[in-house]
């Protein structure tokens, strides 16, 4: 199975990064000279991905500015404005609509640096499911968010994982949702665990959520080199 659309989700505001976000939104953070929505774009166009969806709240002309039409990233670049937060169901809902075509949907968050196989989740995606990423749970959330078994995502279990931030939806699970519907992505994740039809693969190369200063100097250390 191809996949060659995407929403990239950029709207958050930023809040752990505090004062760093005053002035521009958390997606143009540098990490090895250039913002990390470049590094992600970069990322998805050389997996195949033509066509991104971007959602943008703060600072929402900073990002349109540098990333235009997706021309000099070799893809085309929509921006999904959103005046009220949607939260990233919502988004993803809105986002939809500034998409060509049909079929699978990738959603990554704009703040996360990744080496991640986006082909690995289009191998094992339901029919009528999503399939998620997952990564090794951080310090700062030692608990986890979900549970492996083969391929299949539980919503407990021994070895608890954490959510990537890295996913991909059959387009049709957002129809039950209204226009300006403000969720969270994992409601309908949940929902589909519940009914078995959430697959899952393990990250095991480099993965960084630059949403905290702290994150944010450690990947620039990395790609710095």
């Amino acid at each position: 199975m191809s996949v060659d659309r995407a929403v990239v989700l950029a709207a958050g505001l930023g809040t752990r990064l505090k004062w760093l976000t005053d002035s521009r939104p958390k997606a143009l953070m540098h990490v090895a000279g250039e913002p990390v929505i470049g590094h992600l774009i970069r990322s998805l166009v050389s997996q195949g991905i033509s066509d991104i969806a971007v959602n943008a709240h703060h600072h929402a002309h900073a990002l349109k500015t540098y990333l235009g039409d997706g021309s000099r990233f070799g893809c085309r670049i929509r921006i999904s404005y959103e005046p009220v937060l949607l939260d990233s169901g919502g988004g993803v809902k809105q986002a939809l609509d500034f998409l060509p075509g049909s079929g699978p949907v990738a959603v990554c968050n704009a703040d996360v640096l990744s080496d991640f196989d986006i082909g690995r989740l289009a191998n094992v995606i339901p029919d009528s499911g999503a399939a998620i990423g997952l990564v090794e749970n951080a310090r700062h959330h030692p608990g986890g968010d979900f549970a492996l078994d083969g391929s299949s995502v539980l919503a407990d279990g021994d070895s608890k994982l954490t959510f990537s931030g890295i996913s991909l939806w059959q387009e049709r699970l957002f129809d039950g949702y209204e226009e300006g519907a403000i969720f969270s992505l994992v409601e309908p994740m949940r929902k589909l665990i519940a009914t078995g039809r959430c697959a899952g693969v393990r990250h095991n190369g480099y993965w960084f959520d630059i949403g905290r200063p702290s994150d944010l100097m450690r990947a620039n250390r990395l790609f710095g080199r």
